[in-house]
């Protein structure tokens, strides 16, 4: 991920969380060593499982003629999102030939393409390729180029092919694909993006594929992905695709498919797809947050700081993510905390709907917001509204462990009734001298500091003997690392949620 990241306890519906395992996101370097509890290690390595060769939607000259097919179910504009709530999406096969009135995006121009150049990426653009760049690298590169200012219109298409060529796919993904829509393709360009960054490139991906067991992903799924996937960069990527552009996408893909699948045929050995939990405890701390406790059906290992996928059995295949509110705790119990946002469908349901009883489902646990428990470096760590959650946690995990390293908290929100953790943040103040907590109000009278989060922290310091966390809105993470920047302390020492995937967390 992008610097060690996590997923605020707002999850994907509200103002800190992320938007999936198929986020757009590109890690810059590798993570701390696997994560797992020592009792879930194994020396046992699954065998390889080979995916199919990709199969060519048909020769290069038939899939430029044909009109594309009408969108499959969710392939609709990306600006709407799944707060309208609807029946079954129809899964049926489109209508062949041109596209009805008002698909026109979906469409290649009447007109003749125009004459084949070479077109390479802006010096501003993601995807220039460095000098030392394979031939592979800077084909996929600028066929990416081409293709990101119409990348609504690529995924669209991406999507319609898959779900009306294999229709056996469709029950893999939500009723309502809005929130899904972009990442499994944005995904996939990420990982081409890094296919000279092997060690970056395996880690991404390997993550990606043990975060696919809960959907139900299959080695025999990937080859069909593959070829949609072929089938719309030769749609759309006019002026940069030939017969090399395209074996360098097959040998990417096969690439990127194999990777994924053997990662999940080795986590198969060691942890199951997905975790039954039960709620035991629903606390309501305001009108719109709830603190979640749930017994998982069987030990679930993670690390403070770290997230995990929850799905709800109101809303089928709907997965959001959610920070564990506390460090790991003797009796196995884990914490979240939601807030509702207006038509949010899994915060909604969680805040509002959810009892002592009921069953979650929970995906592996995922994200690199830990502690460095090697380090001597003090904790600077920012929380904005329901991003307190993970910081709490990582405030327990220094405490469990015993050293005694200094811990500066700034807990920020709107006003002091927002500040519905400030309780627990204040008596675990009290009770470990080196933990300082300060909350920061930005609208209204409070007895705390008054101002934005950022501007708070640069009238302390310094903070050059520090590592930073910031965990809560994709404003305040902006803000927040250009200030923590400012004051001195390394862009690498700052670890955060995923911006990228923080924009596209909405409901």
């Amino acid at each position: 991920m992008d610097a060690p990241t996590t997923t605020s306890s707002a999850g994907s519906d509200g103002s800190g969380g992320n938007s999936g395992d198929w986020g757009w996101f590109t890690p810059s370097r590798k993570p701390p060593e696997d994560q797992r509890a020592p009792d879930q290690q194994s020396d046992e390595r699954a065998p390889s499982r080979p995916v199919n060769p990709i199969r060519p939607v048909g020769t290069e000259a038939d899939r430029r003629t044909p009109a594309a097919p009408a969108p499959g179910p969710g392939a609709g504009d990306r600006r709407g999102d799944n707060r309208r709530t609807g029946g079954p999406a129809n899964t049926g096969p489109a209508p062949t030939g041109r596209a009805a009135t008002g698909r026109e995006e979906h469409q290649r121009p009447d007109e003749a393409a125009p004459a084949p150049q070479d077109v390479r990426p802006g010096p501003d653009s993601p995807f220039v390729a460095p000098e030392t760049a394979s031939p592979d690298a800077i084909l996929l590169r600028r066929t990416m180029a081409e293709v990101e200012p119409i990348s609504d219109k690529v995924t669209s298409y991406f999507y319609a092919l898959l779900f009306v060529q294999h229709p056996e796919l469709r029950p893999l993904f939500p009723a309502a694909m809005d929130a899904q829509r972009d990442r499994l393709f944005k995904a996939i360009l990420t990982a081409a993006r890094l296919i000279d960054d092997p060690d970056i490139l395996t880690d991404f991906l390997s993550r990606l594929g043990r975060g696919h067991r809960k959907y139900g992903t299959q080695p025999e799924h990937y080859p069909a992905v593959g070829e949609c996937l072929i089938g719309a960069l030769t749609r759309y990527a006019v002026t940069t695709w030939n017969d090399e552009a395209e074996a360098a996408w097959v040998r990417a893909y096969t690439a990127i498919s194999q990777i994924m699948i053997d990662a999940s045929a080795e986590d198969e050995l060691i942890a199951p797809a997905w975790w039954q939990a039960e709620v035991v405890e629903h606390e309501s701390r305001t009108h719109d947050i709830a603190v979640i406790t749930v017994r998982p059906d069987q030990p679930y290992p993670f690390l403070a700081g770290q997230y995990t996928s929850l799905e709800t059995p109101w809303w089928p295949r709907v997965w959001r993510h959610y920070s564990f509110a506390s460090a790991p705790r003797t009796d196995g119990l884990l914490s979240f905390h939601v807030k509702a946002v207006p038509a949010g469908w899994v915060s909604s349901a969680l805040v509002h709907r959810a009892r002592p009883g009921d069953v979650i489902r929970l995906g592996p646990p995922a994200g690199s917001m830990t502690v460095d428990h090697a380090s001597d470096n003090g904790l600077l760590c920012l929380g904005g509204g329901t991003g307190i959650a993970p910081i709490k946690a990582l405030v327990e995990d220094v405490a469990d462990h015993g050293r005694h390293r200094p811990v500066e908290v700034f807990y920020g929100a709107r006003n002091d009734h927002d500040l519905y953790d400030i309780d627990t943040m204040l008596r675990l103040a009290q009770r470990h001298p080196w933990l300082a907590v300060r909350p920061v109000v930005s609208d209204g009278p409070t007895n705390g500091l008054s101002g934005r989060l950022p501007d708070a922290v640069r009238q302390y310091g310094p903070w050059n003997a520090f590592d930073a966390y910031l965990s809560g809105p994709p404003g305040m993470i902006r803000s927040g690392v250009d200030a923590l920047v400012g004051v001195g302390i390394p862009s690498h020492r700052i670890r955060h949620d995923s911006i990228e995937e923080l924009a596209a967390a909405a409901e």
